[in-house]
């Protein structure tokens, strides 16, 4: 019982000490993906899946002029909104998915999106990350979305032991409170994303490396 709780301060720790980082580093994180009204931010998340922001943003920016409420994705149909989005990954399934959300959206919800996870994930294209996402963005709730960034940062850290984002998720949830899903969720993408990068991570110079596994593998 005894090391159980070492460990788990230990943890603790850790998690206070990456709060602190990143929230220093990134104190006005929040998502990258460019919209102008809840309804394109849940179409951006949707199209962002196995895709950059960077790309998906460059798309929207001329799709978002024709695409601004549900009503215009069901006049626009899958062929047009299939050639608007043809040069992101899985364009085909993402359209299909775009049109079917905004005839849900326009038929079952009064053109707005749910505000629940349990209504969210009926959407076609949208799963539980995309409605984590999208709530912790529109909502403020406490989800901490575990992409693959998310999930390189806490491994290298520390904080979890897994093979998968998924797997991370679900310890995360287990691990994180609420408080600290509240500091870490758009922070920790950005860390991941500009400082903890996959080839050639900034460990030279990062204000986490007192509290970081992997400063032992990659120094």
């Amino acid at each position: 019982m005894l090391t159980d709780y070492k460990n788990s301060m230990k943890r603790q720790e850790k998690i206070e000490l990456l709060k602190k980082v990143t929230y220093s580093m990134f104190p006005d994180a929040k998502t990258e993906l460019e919209y102008n009204n809840n309804f394109q931010l849940l179409i951006a998340i949707i199209m962002s899946a196995q895709a950059t922001d960077k790309q998906v943003n460059i798309i929207n920016r001329n799709f978002f002029e024709f695409l601004k409420t549900p009503e215009d994705g069901v006049k626009l149909w899958v062929e047009e909104i299939t050639e608007f989005i043809s040069s992101v990954s899985f364009f085909n399934n993402k359209a299909k998915n775009i049109f079917k959300t905004c005839e849900i959206l326009l038929k079952e919800h009064s053109s707005r999106p749910p505000k629940t996870i349990e209504q969210l994930i009926k959407l076609p294209g949208v799963g539980i990350k995309t409605a984590k996402v999208y709530l912790s963005v529109t909502e403020d709730a406490p989800y901490l979305w575990v992409d693959t960034h998310v999930h390189r940062v806490l491994n290298r850290v520390g904080i979890v032991k897994t093979n998968t984002p998924e797997q991370t998720d679900k310890l995360a949830e287990k691990i994180l409170k609420n408080e600290d899903l509240a500091y870490l969720h758009h922070t920790l993408i950005l860390f991941g994303r500009y400082h903890c990068t996959a080839r050639n991570p900034k460990c030279s110079w990062c204000p986490m490396i007192h509290g970081c596994s992997y400063k032992e593998k990659n120094l």
